[in-house]
C-alpha cells in the first residue's frame, strides 16, 4: 500500500543545518558533516529546526532508504555534538612492534621482524593518536572514523602463517559506542 511517509529529526541545541541542493551540511560544536542525499523520490528539506524527509507514495523500497537517510542525518547530529571514538589494541608477541603517526600516514615498524614499514594512508578528516599500546581514532563522520580503524587493521593482516601462534597485529577493541567482546 502507497502512503505518504514524512520522517522528521529534530535538531539539539547548537546543532545547524545547511542544505544545498541535495548537500546536507551539520554544524555542530565538535566538528563539521556534510553527505549528499539523493534519490529521485525522496526529499529532503529543512523546517526551522528540523530536517523533514518526504516521499510521497512511498513504496516498500522508499520506505527502506528513507529510514537509511534517517538514520544518516541521525548519525550526522551525533557525530557533531561528541565525536566517534574507535580504539584498537597494539600486540606484539614476537619482535616489538613500533607504531606512529607521521602527517596523513600511520607508520607500523617492526611488524613480524619486516624490514620495510607498513603505511596506512588516514582518511581526510580523522584524527589518530598513539598512546602506548593503544591507537585512538577519533571523528565526527561515523564513517570516516570506521573506516579509517578497518584500514589499520587490515595493514597488520597476517597472510601464510598460523593464526593461532602469530597473533601480532592491531585489533579494533572499542567500536563507536560499543564495546568488543574479548
Amino acid at each position: 500500500m502507497k502512503d505518504d511517509l514524512k520522517r522528521e529529526i529534530e535538531l539539539k541545541a547548537g546543532v545547524t543545518a545547511q542544505l544545498g541542493g541535495s548537500l546536507l551540511k551539520v554544524k555542530g560544536p565538535k566538528g563539521e558533516v556534510s553527505r549528499v542525499f539523493v534519490h529521485p523520490k525522496i526529499n529532503v528539506s529543512l523546517e526551522g529546526n528540523k530536517v523533514v524527509l518526504f516521499a510521497p507514495k512511498a513504496t516498500k523500497r522508499e520506505k527502506t532508504m528513507i529510514g537509511s537517510f534517517e538514520s544518516h542525518v541521525m548519525n550526522m547530529v551525533q557525530g557533531v555534538q561528541e565525536p566517534y571514538v574507535y580504539k584498537l589494541k597494539i600486540c606484539s608477541g614476537h619482535f616489538p612492534m613500533s607504531v606512529s603517526v607521521a602527517g596523513n600516514e600511520l607508520i607500523i615498524k617492526n611488524f613480524l621482524g619486516e624490514a620495510v614499514p607498513r603505511k596506512v594512508e588516514l582518511v581526510k578528516g580523522a584524527e589518530v593518536k598513539v598512546a602506548g599500546e593503544e591507537i585512538i581514532v577519533t571523528s565526527a563522520d561515523i564513517e570516516v572514523a570506521g573506516q579509517t580503524a578497518a584500514k589499520i587493521e587490515s595493514a597488520c593482516r597476517i597472510t601464510n602463517r598460523d593464526r593461532r601462534i602469530f597473533q601480532d597485529g592491531c585489533y579494533i577493541t572499542q567500536k563507536a559506542d560499543k564495546e568488543m567482546r574479548a
